[in-house]
């Protein structure tokens, strides 16, 4: 979904998966409907955005995707947290609208407070008024929101923290934001769990001629710049290892069929947006190939894995707070 970065980093809550960004002023409208999006201009201060439809029509194949083989030891730290405070904190970078939490939330059980971090104020109501409310067994879930860079996280930021969280995040990161992200993880003792990071693969039946050169390009338009794209994941292994951190890594791919025709159609016309912007001599022969996509998806007949990894994060504790 994300295809660029801001000035001061990646727009957060979003995933290179499609190309979706509209620009907007920052929301003043109450609350409402996802589709509700403002129009551009208007005299004010714009800020990047992505559209809150693709993070909704994604959630549940986020939410069938991650991984719960890492909710066990994921538990067992958080049960052993020592001297830390009564509710378990999470902070959520690039929250998006909220979609982590809500997955999260309610496989945990005690007392959660959530801090919500993003850049777009739209997307930071939204998570706020889609919240959960309660914990596995019952206890509360609060959130509040934060706004700001999480290229600058510092483990002060995270003092108190119990747990980091992300989703679709790791992969529209520099390689210097990701040493930024572990050394504020470590630094402050924290677990991190960061799911839903894209790896390069792609698996289509049936099979077509052009697949993998999409692909390829695909590849290559997420790995603009200074962006690691696929090569996220091995990247932040090595980073939070570096530092001494035990490093979960387990497969977390979307499996797309005629259930998610509409996900599907639309995660295509981003995938082969996003290799003709990077090769636009694939145009021509890109442009029926995704007609022909397209139609046997419509027809119920196409099947689609995106390969994804969730990392789970396990610094050694720092001052007995995490």
């Amino acid at each position: 979904m994300n295809t660029g970065t801001t000035p001061s980093g990646p727009q957060a809550g979003t995933t290179p998966e499609i190309p979706q960004r509209t620009t907007a002023p920052a929301d003043t409208s109450e609350p409402g409907a996802l589709s509700a999006i403002p129009a551009p201009g208007n005299g004010q201060s714009e800020v990047p955005r992505y559209a809150p439809q693709w993070l909704q029509l994604r959630e549940p194949a986020d939410a069938a995707a991650r991984s719960g083989d890492l909710l066990d030891p994921l538990r067992i730290r958080l049960a052993d947290r020592a001297g830390g405070p009564a509710d378990i904190v999470v902070h959520d970078l690039g929250c998006g609208t909220g979609s982590m939490g809500r997955w999260l939330a309610p496989l945990l059980e005690g007392a959660q407070h959530w801090v919500l971090h993003d850049r777009d104020p739209y997307l930071l109501h939204f998570a706020t008024v889609g919240a959960p409310r309660t914990a596995a067994d019952g206890s509360r879930v609060t959130v509040t929101t934060q706004r700001g860079d999480i290229g600058r996280l510092t483990p002060d930021a995270l003092a108190g923290a119990s747990l980091v969280t992300a989703s679709a995040l790791l992969d529209v990161l520099t390689a210097e934001e990701i040493d930024t992200l572990a050394a504020a993880c470590v630094g402050a003792g924290c677990p991190a769990l960061l799911t839903l990071s894209v790896v390069g693969r792609v698996d289509i039946t049936p099979a077509h001629p052009l697949d993998r050169e999409i692909g390829e390009a695909f590849n290559a338009h997420q790995r603009r710049g200074e962006l690691l794209g696929p090569d996220a994941v091995d990247a932040a292994c090595e980073a939070f290892t570096r530092l001494g951190a035990s490093v979960r890594v387990h497969p977390s791919p979307w499996r797309l069929g005629a259930e998610q025709a509409a996900l599907t159609e639309e995660w295509l016309r981003g995938w082969v947006g996003a290799a003709v912007e990077e090769r636009p001599d694939l145009e021509a022969s890109a442009e029926a190939y995704l007609r022909e996509r397209l139609a046997t998806c419509v027809a119920g007949e196409l099947r689609v894995v995106v390969h994804h990894s969730d990392v789970l994060v396990l610094p050694q504790p720092s001052g007995g707070t995490s």
